[in-house]
C-alpha cells in the first residue's frame, strides 16, 4: 500500500536545520551491551533553556531522512510552524551483547528482551541511563508533558511499556503497528489498561489491516483491542489504521499528523 508524503515530511528551503550527531552507549542495566544512538538537535534550541523531549527505538529507522519517517525533517518543519515545542531528539538502537555486530540493526541480538518485555527495565535504561547522558550537553524538562517516546513494531509496544511504568517521565506514546501479542505478555496490556490504575498518558496507534499473523497473535486485531480498552477506559487516545502491513509506510506519511495531534492541546 502506497502512502503519500506531505511537504512537511519534506526539505524546505526556508525551514531551519536541526543538527543530528551520531553514539555509542554501553548500559549498565542491560550488562554492558553497546548500542549506537543519535541526537537531534533543533536549530532553535537555546543552552540552558528546557526543551521539549522525544525518544525513538529502532533510532536509525527514524532519524534516517531518506528513510520512512524522516524524524528530522519532520521535527524541522513543525517546530518552524510552531505545530510542536523545541523539542530535542533521542533515537536509540537496541542494544547488542555478542562479539560480531548484527548485519542491521533489527537483528540486534537484545531487541526482543529489551523491547517486548513488560517490566520496568527498560523504562530504567531509558530514564536512569539515557536521558542523564542526554544531559550531559543539553538541558530537556522533567515535566512529563514535554515528554514523548515512539517506536515500531516491538519497539512500538517498548515505547508504550515505558509510559505505563513511567507516566511521571513520559505523558505521551507514539506507537507504529505496535507489537501488542504474546511475545513477552504483551497481549494483557488491553486487560490491564481496564483493570489497573489509570496512567496520565496520552496515546497515537497506527496499524494496518494487513499487519502481522504469527503464531504471537494478530497484530490489527491486537492494536483494536487496544483501541477499545483505550475508549472503554477513557483514556486521551487516537487510532488511525489503515490498509497497509508490518512496515513504516503509513506510520511515516502520517507521522506529521501524528506529531501534531500528540503535541497539542
Amino acid at each position: 500500500m502506497k502512502y503519500d508524503y506531505t511537504r512537511d515530511s519534506q526539505r524546505q528551503v526556508d525551514v531551519p536545520r536541526g543538527t543530528i550527531s551520531a553514539h555509542t552507549y554501553r548500559s549498565q542495566i542491560f550488562g554492558g551491551s553497546a548500542r549506537e544512538y543519535w541526537l537531534y538537535v533543533p536549530a532553535q534550541y537555546r543552552s540552558g533553556t528546557p526543551a521539549s523531549l522525544m525518544v525513538f527505538q529502532d533510532g536509525h529507522a527514524y532519524v534516517a531522512e531518506d528513510g520512512a519517517f524522516r524524524a528530522p525533517i519532520v521535527f524541522d518543519n513543525l517546530i518552524h510552524q510552531g505545530a510542536m515545542p523545541v523539542t530535542i531528539g533521542l533515537f536509540v538502537n537496541p542494544g547488542h551483547a555478542g562479539k560480531a555486530p548484527p548485519e542491521t540493526p533489527w537483528q540486534s541480538d537484545q531487541r526482543s528482551y529489551e523491547y517486548d518485555s513488560t517490566t520496568e527495565k527498560y523504562s530504567r535504561f531509558i530514564v536512569e541511563e539515557m536521558i542523564p547522558e542526554l544531559e550531559k550537553g543539553y538541558t530537556v524538562s522533567s515535566d512529563p508533558k514535554a515528554r514523548a517516546i515512539g517506536g515500531m513494531s516491538s519497539g512500538g509496544i517498548c515505547a508504550f511499556t515505558v509510559a505505563w511504568h513511567r507516566p511521571d517521565c513520559f505523558h505521551k506514546v507514539l506507537t507504529h503497528v505496535g507489537s501488542f501479542t504474546d511475545i513477552r505478555g504483551g497481549h494483557n496490556y488491553p486487560f490491564w489498561i481496564r483493570q489497573w490504575p489509570k496512567r496520565d498518558i496520552r496515546v497515537f496507534l497506527q496499524s494496518g489491516e494487513k499487519d502481522l499473523e504469527t503464531q504471537f497473535g494478530n497484530w490489527w486485531l491486537a492494536n483494536l483491542q487496544m483501541e477499545s480498552a483505550l475508549a472503554w477506559r477513557k483514556y486521551d487516545y487516537k487510532f488511525v489504521g489503515g490498509k497497509g502491513g508490518h512496515d513504516c509506510e503509513h506510520g511515516g506519511a502520517l507521522l506529521p499528523d501524528s506529531l501534531r495531534w500528540l503535541w497539542g492541546a
